[in-house]
């Protein structure tokens, strides 16, 4: 057995680098490991359109030091009101990779997002057109709905039907986290992929409850059973071009983590890779690995594979207890544990 795996340079296809003082201190554990990544556009306020999309392109170059090689990839958040003329314009000028379904209120500033799946129809149907990729949280928000079956009411409710509606439309369902995900993604038109996390590849629900209320755990979709972490975890290693790396890696200050009405997010950023090589170790994937990480999203999203490689070995890397971003301190995912793979 091989040291070490070198294997063409990664994108992250769903990722949130934030703003302000906290944008400045992520980005960049980001930029080291991907060349491209997907940023999510649910600020504060929202990046709904074509000149907050440059805006904020331009605020994540500043925070970046200028020897890293990273392109972000800009994602129109929708709204009930969605312009479709300023998304094909977007898209066409290359500022718009994708656009993102956030059901209202489903998560971390989503407030603002869709009401009614209908109303966007338009926006939708101009997507299918020219052929730009919708990216989808893939819950219901309905309070009478279990928290862990939101994944799979929206796949019956929302998602099978706007497939139907819509054949031709590329679409993401964002960190899978339910095997009615996995199912549904694997029998669904090679128009439909799904990203998947890290966390979701190493915890279950048990995670937010081990000895007490974990919150650096709690995330949206929250870690469902242990049954279904397992299928995601084969659907991952599986060599499928429908499932693809995307961290939704979320950083939040220590504070509003651990607070009395904690946020929900993951900060995997920093080992995120060493992750990934992890869990495709423990399943003897390790030869998938690449195309998963590197071939399977660029390929789906129609773009050039990289260039670049990266090489990880065998080794031990030590998780930070805590980061800093700006005067505020951010909890890793695995934090003051030992990983067994080092990113050179």
């Amino acid at each position: 057995m091989s040291d070490s795996l070198t294997i063409r340079r990664p994108d992250d296809w769903h990722v949130h680098l934030r703003d302000g003082e906290m944008l400045t201190g992520v980005a960049v554990y980001t930029a080291r490991q991907f060349a491209r990544a997907i940023v999510m556009p649910n600020l504060s306020p929202p990046v709904t359109n074509l000149p907050a999309a440059q805006a904020y392109r331009k605020r994540i170059m500043a925070a970046l030091p200028k020897r890293i090689d990273f392109t972000p990839l800009m994602t129109c958040y929708l709204t009930d009101g969605a312009d479709s003329a300023d998304l094909a314009r977007g898209f066409e000028e290359g500022v718009f990779t994708a656009a993102k379904l956030y059901p209202a209120h489903a998560t971390t500033n989503s407030a603002q997002g869709v009401t009614d799946v209908e109303k966007i129809f338009p926006a939708l149907r101009r997507m299918e057109q020219i052929g730009m990729v919708l990216c989808v949280h893939g819950e219901v928000t309905d309070p009478d709905i279990d928290i862990f079956d939101r994944e799979a009411v929206f796949i019956d409710r929302v998602l099978d039907p706007l497939t139907r509606e819509f054949p031709q439309l590329k679409i993401v369902l964002e960190h899978i986290t339910t095997e009615q995900a996995v199912e549904f993604v694997l029998s669904a038109p090679d128009t439909v992929a799904a990203t998947v996390t890290p966390h979701h590849l190493m915890i279950d629900r048990n995670a937010m409850f081990d000895g007490g209320i974990r919150p650096h755990a709690y995330c949206l979709p929250v870690a469902k059973r242990e049954r279904h972490k397992q299928a995601v975890r084969q659907a991952a290693v599986s060599g499928s071009p429908k499932f693809f790396l995307g961290t939704d890696s979320a950083p939040h200050a220590r504070g509003e983590k651990e607070s009395a009405c904690g946020c929900a997010g993951i900060f995997n950023a920093p080992h995120a890779l060493e992750c990934y090589a992890e869990v495709f170790e423990e399943e003897g994937a390790l030869d998938r690995l690449e195309s998963f990480a590197s071939e399977h999203g660029p390929r789906f999203y129609g773009l050039p594979l990289n260039e670049g490689t990266v090489t990880l070995r065998r080794g031990q890397t030590k998780v930070r207890k805590q980061i800093a971003a700006g005067e505020e301190r951010v909890v890793p995912f695995r934090a003051g544990e030992s990983l067994g793979w080092v990113v050179e």
